[in-house]
């Protein structure tokens, strides 16, 4: 996005978009190029700021769709909302643009732009309030939380949050004072970021060093399970304030495993357990045997490095230092904020270059008391309960159903979006168009099964549609049979795994009763269409 006129908005796909090919087709289908101006004056119509923002919001959205929202997204116009996250990053670059202009504008310009800057704070105020949640804290943090606050403040740390227990979500961050849209929550030190750096300075790099292959993530976390009860380490602080147990897919039990067969999470949990089980093996006990002095037998067993992998995966930020490095991190203190579909806080990856700090802004104003959320990335809830133990709130667009099937070559013509590598499926209730030929399904799917040579609404094409509709009953009641069935009636009684794993199934459960609804429903409407082909070629029979 950028500017180029005091009376217009100016909206760009980036270059280094890698969905750009894609992204500009949807614009051009929709009368502009990979660049649109807005352009907007008080004095034309008593409602040009929301006429202006409807302009603007209808190509942000096509320039912050990612892979998953093009794929479900209608290939002819855009939709007026694909996701709560979209329309956060959509409405936040529009108020971006808007700032730029306000530091150049005349007095008059300026008030318009100010007019403008409000009307797009309501909007994003408003969807704020739409996934507003009340929270219960249980109690304020404990004294642990309490000493690693301070040792973050003696060391530098900025904080407009304090810590808390919330019901139903355990340890979280809630603001202590109302924050607007652009506030900085939290500011972090790259002095006490944990990264590769500490593990160079030990006896165990020098050691690690010689194993061919091995990742600087890996060796921070054979890094952490010695730090972890390290008396003298600089982040003893942070390592109690650490649970005994994370309590992530990779610890589901026997039980939790059997609840979850038939669904892909379970597939999910026993290729990354697989994974670790292999990574650890290659490992150990060989460098127990041979570096004991380094690492400790008592310190590397698997319970403990399971443990480190859990901290890592659910803790763990991707971050860009100051020299312009990524590197995986942990970030004491930042660890204690929540994710949501909903967040507050989605861009902060980046440490600034002139003060050293990485600093958490807001995109969403986040009231005292309230609880502060970030976003921990698009994930499925199959990847959040894996890595993270949790099943979020909310419907989560990036809930999907991959399907098996060979994907046909992108249309020479290029007059549609090209097919994507995977064809899925979602809940069809987060679908805009219910109607025939769409049903609440992903128009990219029905597409892969039409034949391009049949003219819309004939008998052929019809028949065509009752086909393709009857097949995906067929796969998806397959689907569902695979579930099985459970009995909840001791269900107060399950561990937190069982539960979870219970959670979930019922999610698939729903998506695939989603598929099934539309496609009976498309069913009847073909039957109806099909029936006054029928009537009317009686009545023409007749004639």
């Amino acid at each position: 996005m950028g500017i180029n006129d005091r009376h217009s908005l100016v909206l760009k796909i980036s270059k280094d978009d890698p969905l750009l090919e894609k992204k500009k087709i949807l614009m051009h289908i929709n009368g502009s190029e990979s660049e649109v101006r807005i352009y907007f004056s008080s004095a034309t119509c008593p409602e040009w700021t929301k006429i202006t923002l409807q302009a603007a919001l209808r190509y942000a959205r096509v320039i912050h769709l990612n892979e998953a929202e093009l794929y479900f997204g209608r290939g002819d116009v855009p939709l007026d909302f694909y996701s709560t996250r979209n329309e956060l990053e959509s409405l936040n670059s529009i108020l971006s643009v808007i700032d730029t202009l306000l530091s150049g504008a005349t007095s008059k310009s300026k008030e318009d732009l100010q007019d403008l800057k409000g009307a797009t704070i309501d909007l994003i105020s408003s969807l704020g309030d739409k996934n507003d949640e009340e929270i219960r804290i249980e109690k304020c943090s404990c004294s642990t939380v309490e000493l690693l606050l301070q040792w973050g403040k003696n060391n530098g740390v900025k904080t407009k949050l304090q810590i808390a227990y919330i019901e139903g979500a355990g340890r979280g961050a809630v603001a202590m004072e109302d924050l607007n849209i652009g506030d900085t929550a939290l500011e972090i030190p790259e002095s006490i970021i944990i990264c590769e750096e500490l593990v160079y300075e030990t006896e165990m790099f020098h050691v690690l060093k010689e194993i061919d292959g091995i990742s600087a993530e890996t060796m921070l976390l054979l890094w952490s399970m010695n730090e972890r009860y390290n008396p003298d380490s600089k982040f003893k602080i942070y390592f109690e304030t650490l649970p005994e147990s994370f309590n992530t897919g990779l610890s589901f039990g026997l039980d939790a495993l059997a609840a979850l067969e038939g669904t892909l999470l379970f597939e999910e949990i026993m290729q990354a357990k697989e994974h670790l089980r292999t990574q650890y093996d290659e490992l150990f006990p060989m460098l127990c045997c041979n570096h004991p002095d380094i690492f400790k037998p008592e310190l590397y067993t698997w319970d403990k490095f399971l443990w480190a992998c859990e901290l890592w995966y659910s803790n763990s930020m991707k971050v860009v230092f100051a020299d312009g490095k990524l590197r995986t991190c942990l970030v004491p203190i930042a660890g204690f904020l929540n994710h949501s579909l909903c967040p507050h806080i989605m861009h902060y990856g980046k440490v600034d270059s002139v003060t050293n700090f990485l600093k958490f802004p807001l995109l969403l104003p986040c009231r005292e008391g309230e609880q502060c959320y970030l976003s921990y990335g698009n994930f499925s809830s199959s990847h959040l309960i894996t890595f993270y133990g949790f099943l979020p709130k909310g419907d989560n667009s990036c809930d999907v159903i991959p399907l098996d099937i060979n994907t046909p070559e992108a249309n020479d013509s290029g007059d549609c979006l090209e097919s994507d590598p995977m064809h899925m499926v979602r809940g069809t209730w987060l679908s805009s168009n219910h109607d025939i030929f769409y049903y609440g399904l992903p128009p990219q799917l029905l597409d892969h099964f039409r034949d391009d040579k049949l003219h819309k609404k004939t008998y052929d094409y019809l028949v065509k549609e009752v086909e393709i509709l009857e097949l995906l009953q067929s796969v998806f009641n397959e689907m569902m049979d695979g579930l099985g069935e459970y009995d909840y009636t001791e269900s107060d009684n399950l561990n937190w795994d069982v539960k979870l794993a219970l959670e979930f199934k019922d999610l698939q459960r729903r998506i695939i009763s989603s598929v099934l609804a539309s496609c009976s429903s498309g069913l009847k409407m073909l039957e109806t269409e099909l029936n006054q082909i029928y009537s009317k070629s009686d009545k023409d029979g007749l004639a």
